[in-house]
């Protein structure tokens, strides 16, 4: 709910934007950008990184106010962004960036216990390789919504994948690599010397990042089926 109401304010404000800043009939700025075969810019922003968390089934019929609750924090991104027109309405992009997130796990089932943690905080720094399908509506003076989807990988720079240690030790290990599809939304605008793009986009992990201890009946990883990245970012884009 936090996330939509986020995304709703976001959403009001470029439009309100839009209309104080370009009115009805403005006069085109950068009119041959978008003619470009290949053009180059960087972005900053923010994340949420959160997980899917799936159980197996005898687990979730079971433990189902037990489970695992994730209290994300807000992160921050940075990275550049290639792009390359395949035709009037299509370009193909390129995005690298530096991804750095926080959250903590808590396991309600451990919470009575006097021995065994019933938290993990996991600081992730993630180098993200999307390669994005962008749609764009047709422009409306100095305004182009569009439209952008496709996958990527991202490597955990602080994955603890070859760890020999785990849970039993303090280690609640991760893989180190994960694949994504991503999904968003944005704006662009035409300014007299560049071109500004707010965006909102969603990362929706495929692949399960979780390593699980070695014992089967482990608290922590033990009824876990699944474990799969889930983020929402809001970068600003400048070309």
């Amino acid at each position: 709910m936090k996330k939509l109401i986020v995304i709703t304010c976001f959403l009001i404000s470029a439009a309100s934007f839009a209309q104080s800043m370009f009115g009805k009939n403005p006069y085109k700025n950068q009119q041959s950008f978008d003619q470009q075969r290949v053009h180059w810019g960087y972005f900053l922003g923010f994340n949420s990184y959160d997980y899917k968390i799936n159980y197996t089934e005898g687990y979730e019929a079971k433990n189902h106010s037990q489970e695992i609750q994730v209290k994300t924090t807000t992160g921050f991104n940075v990275g550049m962004v290639g792009n390359l027109r395949l035709s009037e309405y299509f370009d193909l992009r390129f995005e690298p960036g530096l991804y750095y997130g926080k959250k903590t796990l808590f396991f309600p089932q451990l919470a009575a216990s006097g021995n065994l943690s019933n938290t993990r905080t996991i600081n992730s720094t993630y180098i993200n390789f999307p390669l994005l399908l962008k749609f764009s509506a047709l422009r409306a003076g100095n305004i182009r919504p569009y439209l952008v989807g496709g996958f990527s990988q991202s490597l955990n720079l602080a994955s603890n994948e070859t760890s020999k240690d785990d849970n039993f030790a303090g280690k609640f290990r991760l893989k180190k690599w994960s694949t994504n599809y991503e999904l968003g939304i944005g704006i662009d605008f035409y300014f007299e010397h560049f071109k500004f793009t707010p965006s909102i986009r969603g990362v929706f992990g495929i692949n399960d990042e979780l390593i699980r201890d070695r014992s089967p009946q482990s608290p922590w990883t033990g009824g876990i089926e699944s474990m799969k990245t889930r983020a929402v970012l809001i970068n600003f884009t400048f070309h």
